[in-house]
């Protein structure tokens, strides 16, 4: 009699947020209880992001109501450059990880069999390997994952593709106006959420009418009195608005279905941008599939989806490459966690 699958954890690693769940591996969906969300708190340093996750896989068993013995392995997937193969974050941007070797720290920590892969990369992989996801069994797809920045994985001849120096999908960092003003050059500075965040505060303060600005002026006062009850000399604030919170990707996406005007103007510059750098990748690769996913995406929906489609299908070449399906994740804020977990699996059977 065939010994029964094990589940495994999975971990969604970023700058800001730890998601952590337990995937059942025989039925692929998220064990019950076990989902479990910490803040990062990386400016505290290595120790404490490593302390926190240990924390959030103990709470997410309790959660579920099982043991270490239970689950077969843990995942992970960490945002920056990762050497999948040794389990190391090379560089791990708002984690601070340098050369971390974040594998073998969290298998001493946990007493668990650990896999390390960047954050899209793990996200795309669910897409793929899931029943459900967005490309499954696809030989060859492009994944873009638009949220605070903008990342990307690519699947090439059946496998999960990293390239030599472990940073292959990395669109975001792309350069689209070389003589662009500073802070407005990449994908990234011009498509992500923060960007599309920035551009609209900037023409809601320059007096262009929206919607927006109501919740935007309430949003700086809430701020604003939070800091003042925060800050040690009540006498000297210094405060600067941070818009990723101001305008989270929640208040865009109900202004751009409410149609309003500069929030769809905003909105459809990025799809056109990001669309027509993914037509470069589509052009420059041949691929049939690219897959849409990230925070942004999952609040904009298929309009957005849309959007991006239509821009590269407009762009790419020849003929044959303006068939490219463009699809938005099946697996939404799951695909992380899901990803990590089946990495994980994948990592044994080899």
């Amino acid at each position: 009699m065939p010994k029964p699958i094990k589940p495994i954890v999975g971990v969604d690693l970023g700058g800001t947020n730890i998601n952590v769940g337990i995937v059942d591996a025989a039925q692929l969906r998220l064990v019950p209880g076990s989902r479990v969300n910490k803040k990062t708190q990386a400016v505290q340093g290595n120790k404490v992001v490593v302390d926190r996750i240990t924390l959030a896989v103990e709470e997410a068993l309790d959660g579920a109501g099982l043991t270490h013995r239970d689950v077969s392995g843990l995942g992970i997937a960490a945002a920056g450059a990762v050497d999948a193969a040794r389990g190391v974050v090379l560089k791990g941007g708002n984690l601070g990880f340098t050369n971390f070797p974040l594998g073998e720290t969290l298998q001493k920590r946990t007493g668990l069999r650990t896999s390390v892969e960047n954050d899209v990369n793990a996200a795309v992989y669910g897409e793929w390997k899931h029943p459900g996801g967005a490309i499954t069994g696809c030989a060859e797809a492009l994944g873009v994952w638009i949220g605070t920045g903008v990342g990307g994985g690519l699947v090439i001849n059946g496998k999960l593709y990293s390239g030599g120096f472990y940073t292959a999908g990395e669109i975001g960092h792309m350069t689209m106006f070389p003589g662009g003003p500073t802070g407005r050059r990449t994908v990234e500075e011009v498509c992500s959420r923060t960007a599309i965040s920035d551009r609209l505060l900037a023409l809601i303060s320059s007096g262009h009418p929206s919607s927006l600005r109501a919740m935007v002026e309430q949003e700086k006062a809430v701020l604003l009195e939070k800091s003042r009850k925060d800050a040690k000399d009540k006498g000297k604030i210094t405060w600067q608005f941070e818009n990723n919170k101001i305008l989270r990707s929640k208040s865009i996406a109900m202004a751009f279905h409410k149609r309003d005007p500069l929030t769809t103007h905003v909105i459809h510059e990025a799809a056109g941008y990001l669309g027509s750098t993914i037509a470069g990748v589509v052009t420059l690769l041949s691929l049939p599939y690219v897959v849409l996913g990230g925070g942004l995406t999952e609040a904009l929906g298929e309009p957005w989806v849309r959007a991006v489609r239509t821009a590269v299908r407009e762009r790419a070449f020849p003929a044959e490459c303006k068939k490219v399906e463009v699809v938005g994740t099946k697996l939404k804020d799951q695909a992380g966690i899901i990803g990590a977990a089946l990495l994980s699996r994948d990592a044994r059977r080899r």
